[in-house]
């Protein structure tokens, strides 16, 4: 590993560091500074995490492999499908719709008190991207699924608000003005927070003779670099994520059966060239391994806006596994990101007054 690499690796924090106060402003600078990787991995959760991310995650393969009129039930397109289950509806960079992954997505408003669903409308009657309430799969069609998200969901928000708390800490002594515990409280109060249980479905089908069939956006033989997921910077201030489960989807699944059937499930890709991949600000694309029983915390826009640029959204995106003619099985993988949001009516940018409504709003008319 080249002296550049080594820089460009992500900090491990254990969760304890956090909740004590004990992290260096340094090794936030390092995660998160001008010349990082702007990510961050927290080791030591809770000893339920490692069970309950594999539960949810494997919930991604039975929900998009449920019957179409199950899904169009739960699919909210008057909330430009970002609300309960999506796929083919996200705008990618090139005018094209992304049909290589499905999404369902959850508010989290239930963080602050279980009977919510959605944040209120009152004030926003014109944005059900995030007023419109959860639609969840039928308990009888998934059975566990409502209480595993919630559980996992604020899981990772118990943990972001801890991550926020060190980044206050930090840009209260960097940032002129900057409002003591802010992100923490952002964190913490938020009802737009949300969550996406993502599916990335297998890129290529193997044939009877032992060839592939690659996807369309395999290109004279050349894998693109961000296949499964085109490069994006999140939107919000803190992003959760998960690692990865990897699942071999080349027998049907049958996931209207009751019980719901074992997934083969992968230790790992077989491509170690597949995963999330980071573009540093100094121009390095770095590949990051988030251990499983680890959680990874991303900056976003917001959060960028917020710290007056002392803390920076990075490009990212996903590179889908190479077609190989001796491959016999076919890979799909499983995440789960939370987005932690400041409420709509918060101001995110003091200088100019603009709330995270308003930068929301711009930002989903750009992918719906």
């Amino acid at each position: 590993m080249d002296a550049e690499a080594a820089a460009n690796q992500p900090v491990i924090l254990s969760l304890s560091d956090l909740s004590e106060d004990h992290v260096p402003f340094e090794r936030l600078e390092e995660a998160f500074g001008p010349s990082s990787l702007g990510i961050l991995i927290i080791k030591d959760l809770p000893k339920n995490f490692p069970q309950l991310r594999e539960k949810v995650l494997s919930y991604a393969s039975y929900l998009a492999d449920l019957p179409p009129d199950i899904l169009d039930s739960i699919s909210s397109p008057d909330a430009k499908y970002l609300v309960g289950w999506s796929h083919g509806k996200e705008a990618l960079k090139d005018g094209h719709f992304d049909t290589l992954k499905s999404s369902y997505y959850v508010n989290c408003a239930f963080y602050q008190d279980p009977s919510l669903q959605n944040a209120p409308a009152d004030d926003f009657p014109n944005f059900p991207e995030y007023t419109a309430p959860n639609i969840w799969p039928p308990e009888a069609v998934l059975p566990g699924f409502q209480n595993a998200v919630t559980d996992l969901c604020t899981l990772i928000i118990n943990t972001a608000a801890l991550v926020a708390r060190a980044c206050d800490r930090y840009a209260s002594a960097h940032i002129e003005d900057y409002q003591k515990g802010y992100l923490e409280r952002v964190v913490k109060s938020s009802l737009t927070t949300k969550a996406r249980l993502l599916h990335y479905f297998p890129q290529y089908s193997v044939l009877s003779n032992g060839s592939s069939r690659d996807d369309e956006r395999m290109k004279d033989g050349n894998q693109q670099e961000d296949s499964w997921c085109a490069s994006h910077v999140d939107h919000g201030c803190l992003t959760g994520l998960t690692s990865a489960l990897y699942i071999d989807e080349s027998a049907p699944l049958h996931s209207h059966s009751s019980p719901l059937p074992p997934l083969l499930k992968l230790p790992s890709c077989p491509d170690p060239e597949a995963g999330l991949y980071i573009c540093s600000r100094t121009g390095y694309t770095t590949k990051v391994n988030i251990p499983a029983d680890c959680l990874a915390f991303q900056t976003g826009e917001a959060l960028e806006i917020i710290t007056k640029g002392k803390f920076r959204a990075v490009p990212h995106f996903v590179k889908g596994p190479k077609a190989n003619a001796n491959c016999s099985i076919r890979v799909a993988r499983n995440t789960m990101a939370v987005f932690t949001q400041p409420n709509l009516g918060e101001v995110v940018d003091r200088e100019k007054g603009t709330t995270f409504a308003q930068f929301a709003r711009g930002v989903v008319d750009r992918h719906t």
